[in-house]
């Protein structure tokens, strides 16, 4: 497994690659699944440990949707002066946490907290996961609103695009709301979603 962190979408051309981050979130990420199924788009589900602990029924569903999962630390850690041992524990902690609520998960991705990459790439390419960053994030964090957010992504997604929202670490009421108008609309453009590259 290479550990360059890739931003892109499988496929080339007009392809986006939706990633959620912060998860399992009951409330949001459950209706977030609902609308992910209605415009048929499987997506990357970045878990934090303590809330896959908290909420292993959610993660059971992510993987029975389709959809694909990576690891994003037990507790949302900036790591960017961690060593490689302390990193290394703390993604098999979490990979492990996955696993105890769906046996055999195949973890293919892993995205550093705050973006605050340090020696974790290597690290986690180690494990056999992808670095997976991302090249636009619509601030959905802030949360700026449905109709702002919906603006940001159909005026800011380009050809191969990996893009970073979240379900998780707060009311994503918006995110959801957003990607369920987002996605008709793409696709009338002729855009498709597709999951992100892995190099091997």
């Amino acid at each position: 497994m290479s550990a360059d962190i890739v931003d892109t979408a499988r496929g080339g051309g007009r392809a986006v690659s939706l990633t959620f981050d912060d998860g399992p979130n009951p409330t949001d990420t459950l209706r977030l699944l609902t609308v992910l199924r209605r415009h048929r788009i499987a997506a990357v589900f970045f878990l934090c440990g303590e809330q896959v602990e908290a909420h292993p029924e959610v993660v059971r569903r992510i993987v029975a949707n389709g959809h694909s999962l990576g690891n994003h630390s037990m507790r949302h850690d900036d790591m960017t002066s961690w060593p490689p041992d302390r990193i290394a524990a703390d993604l098999r902690e979490t990979n492990e946490v996955i696993r105890r609520a769906v046996p055999l998960a195949r973890i293919r991705y892993f995205r550093a907290p705050y973006g605050a990459w340090g020696a974790t790439p290597a690290v986690a390419a180690s494990l056999g996961m992808q670095p997976l960053g991302w090249r636009l994030a619509v601030g959905d964090w802030e949360p700026p609103g449905t109709d702002e957010l919906v603006r940001r992504l159909l005026d800011g997604v380009t050809p191969g695009a990996v893009v970073l929202m979240h379900d998780g670490g707060g009311d994503r009421s918006q995110s959801v709301d957003a990607v369920d108008r987002i996605a008709p609309v793409l696709r009338a453009r002729r855009w498709r979603f597709t999951l992100p590259h892995r190099q091997v």
